[in-house]
């Protein structure tokens, strides 16, 4: 018997879980509320570890054409102190391939393949334990009934509600991104200071960080501690009001990194949310989290590997079981718990060493993680 699956979200862990499915010859229904895959920007560049994403796009058995795109030389990190000065400079080694970078694009259109999305399907809300199965419910006022559905649907998920009650909580970090196009001919400094991966000053609660993409496009993240409302009297459509606001910040900066901002053009707004570090719920038949809308923590790295390997391990307890797969689902949650706890600790302080009334918090959580 086919059972009738469905997974709402086409981000990573969707399209990782829906790939697998795939692979192994198990239909399933994509809904994602976007109309197309371009409707908005897909983000910036991810490095994808050893054990976690590439592990994850072995089991789709995308690795070869993932090699073909990742760009190892993208693992190269830089760190100044605000003067300018280097302090850490890691260049990846020839062989090095541990966390190759590759554009959310990139990997987007990687997964998607053979894939069928339906596209501008809005979820509202879900409902289990209806007589036929789930219930999913569309913005236009339809209804749809499925055996499964997982929920891939990101920090604010539509489907989270049906199990958990929990919302996501401000961190006190704001990040604000602005980014450069065409910057090795257009802003050779900029390129040089960036290099093949990223470079990041950090300053008292606050930080610069910008990172290479691939075709010469590289963003840029302004973090600061502050209040939630701290743009209230600021307007920020207003990329100049901007622009003014954060050199303000990081007034007194070296004048290359401050360049960062100076030359960036539209500004992005995005403010930290996470879920608590031990985010459960009861099991209830029939529906599912999957990365950011069951775990969502800090960007350290490691949410997208972690979202991609729960879809491809839910997809294979699904393909392995025999006959009902409530119960691989359940032992599926008990072990992405387990394993995400972890990670949501380990990112949570991160970020409060990252972004820190102390500088040296930063560069000595890079010490650890970097290779001598």
């Amino acid at each position: 018997m086919r059972h009738r699956i469905a997974v709402v979200g086409s981000g990573p862990a969707g399209l990782t879980f829906a790939r697998v499915l795939h692979r192994h010859g198990h239909p399933v229904t994509i809904l994602e509320r976007d109309p197309t895959p371009d409707a908005r920007p897909p983000g910036g560049t991810l490095d994808l570890h050893k054990g976690l994403g590439r592990l994850a796009l072995d089991k789709a058995g995308l690795s070869a054409e993932f090699d073909v795109l990742s760009r190892p030389e993208g693992q190269a990190m830089r760190i100044l102190d605000t003067a300018g000065a280097v302090l850490r400079d890691w260049p990846p080694g020839p062989d090095d391939r541990a966390n190759p970078e590759i554009d959310r694009g990139q990997l987007r259109d990687l997964l998607l393949g053979p894939l069928d999305v339906r596209w501008g399907q809005g979820v509202t809300r879900v409902v289990p334990g209806t007589e036929d199965g789930v219930s999913v419910h569309f913005a236009d006022g339809r209804q749809e009934t499925f055996d499964l559905v997982v929920g891939a649907d990101g920090a604010w998920s539509r489907v989270r509600p049906a199990l958990s009650s929990v919302k996501p909580h401000y961190t006190g970090v704001t990040f604000v991104e602005t980014s450069l196009d065409d910057v090795d001919t257009r802003h050779p400094d900029l390129a040089r200071l960036v290099g093949d991966g990223s470079v990041a000053v950090y300053g008292v609660n606050r930080a610069l960080v910008a990172q290479r993409n691939s075709g010469g496009h590289v963003r840029v993240y302004a973090q600061f501690r502050a209040p939630l409302d701290w743009h209230a009297n600021l307007d920020l459509s207003d990329a100049e009001a901007v622009r003014s606001s954060l050199l303000a910040r990081f007034d007194g900066w070296a004048a290359p990194v401050l360049e960062l901002l100076h030359r960036g053009g539209t500004f992005v707004h995005r403010p930290l949310y996470v879920l608590p570090v031990s985010h459960t719920w009861t099991h209830v038949r029939g529906v599912t989290l999957l990365g950011d809308a069951a775990h969502l923590m800090p960007p350290l790295g490691a949410g997208a590997n972690l979202a991609m390997l729960e879809g491809a391990e839910l997809a294979e307890a699904i393909t392995t079981c025999q006959g009902d797969p409530d119960e691989a689902v359940r032992a599926f949650e008990e072990q992405m718990w387990a394993r995400a706890g972890k990670w949501a600790e380990i990112t949570t302080a991160g970020l409060d060493r990252l972004v820190s009334p102390d500088p040296a918090d930063a560069l000595a959580l890079f010490d650890q993680v970097q290779p001598s």
